[in-house]
């Protein structure tokens, strides 16, 4: 999706006319049922003049130019692209990073990160260069045409209309020059510079020819973290990661590097919903740590995610996998870690004792004290929506508490944009809605990229995930509300028992942890969603939490109704068959409604439907265009 294109002949045109910014406007709330903010039709009015400009002094004639577009998989969207053909034929794309910046000071022990004023106030960002690079490699990563023969050039800069140059500091400091050499960024003073450089690469024209070429390239298929996690801890760069997920790993390191220094222990707390990249980012910093030989140590309650991992990375990384992939222990020294990240923090229990927990080892200090306690720096991945248990009390709160009696810095930092369900955050922002959790309104538009549909029986889900299935392992499952028993035993033939039954619809669950022989052609209940086998079985919210697939098809069962007196949705506690959930009556709405957002956002391109209370759909629907 983008937001303007035209030839380059046009853009100035509308330019001059003063009528450009309309059109953007108008082309906003079409793309994206909304209107473009105050900070975003300024940025347009003051740095699109200056593009105009460029393609002025450049010359450039019969090429192509578009504004906004948004990248694969996600709502980052990049600034300015210009095509064109260079003198050899060559089919080039440059892509432009505008900034207003007029005022930058470098960060000396911050990466490639400067402080600027932006958003109201002077903040620490990625460097211009490092948000070109984070773009390129994307781009890269899942457009198809750049590995075609001829392979598409692409060039990646940023242009800081507003900024003059200062060979000493700023954004020109000494401490970016490896990245300004790959990713360079141009001042005002620059202007005649780039133009020249804009001029070479697309002076031949036919941009018309090489816009079609990029814009209708086949995308690559999403990445999944689990797929390619040997490569992270391997320390491999698989992910391109993009603005506030590249803000959270720099403050972590920051973080980590000042504890050294002043010996001063620190908290971080990272939000983020559904698919916004915690466990990246968490994965991202583990295996940089090892390879710094850090005492770091991973934390993860989830043992089907864990289990996926330790299963799937490569022979190489298995030693640093099998060290640092395990449950917190139940008892730690002080700053026993240089650092601890701590992934699905809204999993945090009351205390660390367990059933097999030796009475020598037990303690009545809460869990999220030992965590606060035994690093230097911790770090809390969160999502406080995603609490669906009542033994688990994990939330932002108790940990910015836990930071107070043990005199830690607390520093916080938002994740914004999700790469799940195609990027489409309006998507979660309406599941959020009609889940009750704003008073806000909003209707769920249809959407050419992220496929939503309500069907009228499970069946007919079945067999489509299964068609997914079949075409590409791993990328789709069924999941539903805990409304129906989980056999702890195989029948009378050795098979399971079929607990899910829905008119002629029949499926068993996961397996149950106590059957210890699985029945052939099926998988134990951690191994549900990364084995193949798993899509002949129900997963649910205890399996699935953690995971995304590429299709995901949920059961919603009786326990969530609608309630004709509020207009709202409730919970009903009789129809639930989760033990757990029974003994927490008075958070069990709140549980409910976690749990169904959680299993509704598993899906990076489709979320397909059935609902067992028909009154429960009807809302549903009616929230929807």
């Amino acid at each position: 999706m983008l937001i303007y294109r035209d030839t380059t002949e046009r853009f100035i045109e509308a330019v001059r006319e003063n009528n450009l910014t309309n059109i953007l406007e108008d082309n906003f709330k079409s793309s994206f049922g909304r209107a473009a903010n105050i900070s975003e039709i300024n940025s347009w009015q003051n740095s699109l003049p200056r593009v105009r400009d460029l393609i002025e002094l450049a010359d450039l004639k019969n090429n192509y130019i578009a504004v906004e577009y948004e990248i694969p998989y996600n709502q980052n969207r990049i600034d300015c692209l210009l095509f064109g053909t260079g003198g050899n034929g060559d089919k080039n794309l440059i892509l432009l990073e505008l900034k207003q910046w007029s005022k930058v000071n470098a960060l000396k022990d911050e990466g490639n990160f400067v402080e600027t004023y932006v958003g109201g106030g002077d903040r620490v960002v990625p460097h211009p260069s490092q948000q070109a690079k984070g773009y390129h490699n994307y781009l890269l990563g899942f457009v198809e045409e750049f590995d075609k023969e001829p392979p598409m050039q692409l060039l990646s800069c940023a242009y800081c209309h507003n900024y003059s140059e200062d060979k000493d500091d700023g954004l020109f400091s000494p401490i970016y020059k490896a990245i300004l050499e790959d990713y360079p960024v141009y001042t005002k003073d620059d202007t005649r510079k780039l133009a020249d450089k804009i001029k070479s690469l697309l002076y031949n024209g036919d941009g018309f020819e090489v816009f079609n070429r990029f814009m209708q390239s086949p995308i690559r298929p999403t990445k999944k973290l689990l797929e390619n996690v040997s490569k992270i801890v391997e320390n491999k760069a698989v992910f391109s990661l993009l603005n506030e997920q590249l803000v959270a790993k720099n403050l972590i390191w920051s973080k980590v590097n000042k504890s050294k220094k002043s010996g001063k222990s620190s908290v971080v707390i990272v939000h983020g919903g559904p698919g916004t990249g915690k466990s990246l980012i968490a994965l991202n910093i583990l295996a940089e740590a090892a390879k710094k030989k850090m005492h770091v140590s991973y934390g993860c309650k989830s043992k089907p995610f864990t289990s996926g991992i330790q299963n799937l990375v490569g022979q190489a990384a298995q030693l640093l996998v099998t060290n640092l992939f395990r449950y917190t222990p139940s008892r730690v020294e002080e700053e026993q870690f240089d650092l601890l990240l701590i992934d699905e923090a809204h999993r945090i229990a009351k205390t660390s004792n367990f059933q097999f927990t030796r009475p020598e080892h037990r303690t009545d200090m809460p869990q999220v004290d030992q965590l606060v306690r035994c690093a230097k720096t911790s770090v809390f991945f969160i999502d406080d929506r995603q609490n669906v248990r009542s033994l688990e009390i994990g939330n932002s709160q108790i940990i910015r508490d836990a930071a107070e009696r043990y005199n830690r810095r607390l520093f916080e930092v938002e994740l914004n944009t999700q790469f799940r369900c195609m990027g489409s955050n309006d998507y979660l922002l309406w599941l959020e809605s009609v889940l009750g959790y704003t008073d806000e309104k909003r209707i769920l538009q249809e959407s050419e990229v992220f496929d939503f549909k309500i069907f009228d029986s499970p069946d007919e889900i079945y067999k489509l995930i299964a068609e997914r299935e079949q075409q590409k392992s791993n990328s789709a499952r069924m999941v539903a509300g805990f409304c129906w028993p989980w056999s702890k035993q195989l029948d009378e033939n050795g098979e399971f028992v079929k607990d899910i039954q829905i008119g002629d619809f029949a499926m068993p669950w996961e397996t149950h942890g106590q059957i210890t022989r699985v029945p052939k052609g099926y998988v134990k209940w951690f191994e549900w969603a990364y084995r193949t086998e798993g899509v002949k079985q129900v997963g649910c919210i205890y399996t699935a939490q953690g995971f995304e697939f590429d299709y995901i098809g949920v059961i919603i069962g009786d326990d969530l109704v609608y309630d004709p007196e509020s207009d709202s949705l409730k919970a009903d506690i009789s129809a639930t068959q989760d033990p757990t959930l029974r003994r927490g009556k008075q958070n069990f709405e709140i549980h409910v409604k976690n749990i169904y957002r959680t299993l509704m956002s598993r899906g990076m391109l489709g979320c397909y439907v059935y609902f067992t209370n028909k009154e429960t759909e009807a809302y549903f629907r009616k929230h929807i265009e």
